[in-house]
């Protein structure tokens, strides 16, 4: 299999929303974005799939080796490999990789997150940085779509920490800010409690509640901000920007049932979507 042929089946595999904004690129475009999504994979199953924190810790730092070893002329993992001849093209810095990495490391470090300042320095890193990446992939002329780029990818980040509740309550992990739970008077106990009821409450209905209107809000702040000479090179970023919001608008239609189940779309309503905002243009 040849580093080309792995990136493309690793993202083929993982199902993800990106994947159906991929196929709208040229050749170029799409293996450098195939190439970068499948290190962003690569890297976020590290902390997914390894069961003992200090093993995931120290693939992590065997990552870090790699992207430094790459970028001095040496990759030796086939994802490296696939995108290293594209990195310089579509201005893909080491600095990106690792922030990627940082985002991951967190992840194994706490569980928490005190409050949405915290979450959002967070965010930056595993959401904020793919974006700006996708974005010189994507194509863009203007500083301005750095800006958008960053608060797009905060808004699909929060997309899934809504989406993730559950799942991640299975992990022992909680990254709805502490802060907020309180103030809507949502024990953590209740989050994490793995039999029915499940922790459903009028009081985390309010709380998810406030969470959907906070990442609608930042969708509209993201949109607002992308500037109409990259509009149309910036078309994939807006059909993730679609794809995503369609599921939250999903998740509140099925009253924020999220911890008990991890609500998706269709393969073919992701292509539907995406290819009418081909046509569309928004």
């Amino acid at each position: 299999m040849t580093p080309q042929q792995y990136v493309q089946d690793k993202a083929e595999r993982s199902g993800s929303s990106f994947y159906y904004a991929f196929m709208f690129l040229p050749p170029a475009r799409r293996a450098a974005i195939t190439s970068f999504y499948a290190f962003c994979r690569e890297v976020d199953d590290v902390v997914d799939e390894v069961g003992e924190p200090a093993v995931a810790a120290a693939k992590l730092a065997w990552w870090r080796g790699e992207v430094r070893a790459s970028y001095a002329g040496a990759p030796s993992h086939p994802v490296m490999q696939a995108l290293m001849p594209l990195a310089a093209a579509y201005g893909i810095e080491a600095a990106h990789l690792e922030a990627v990495i940082d985002g991951c490391r967190i992840d194994l470090e706490q569980t928490r997150f005190a409050d949405y300042a915290a979450l959002q320095r967070y965010c930056h890193l595993v959401a904020g940085v793919v974006g700006e990446v996708a974005a010189n992939i994507f194509g863009r002329t203007e500083p301005a779509t750095i800006a958008y780029a960053h608060r797009l990818g905060l808004a699909m980040q929060l997309t899934n920490i809504i989406r993730d509740v559950g799942d991640d309550a299975r992990r022992g992990r909680i990254y709805l800010p502490l802060a907020e739970l309180q103030r809507f008077g949502v024990q953590a106990p209740e989050l994490l409690a793995r039999e029915p009821p499940w922790g459903y409450s009028t009081r985390f209905d309010s709380l998810m509640q406030f969470q959907a209107a906070r990442a609608h809000a930042v969708y509209d702040e993201a949109l607002a901000l992308l500037p109409p000479a990259d509009r149309e090179a910036q078309k994939p970023g807006l059909m993730m920007a679609n794809i995503y919001r369609t599921l939250l608008r999903e998740i509140e239609r099925q009253g924020f049932r999220v911890l008990h189940q991890r609500t998706s779309l269709t393969p073919l309503r992701k292509l539907w979507i995406a290819a009418r905002t081909h046509l569309r243009g928004s």
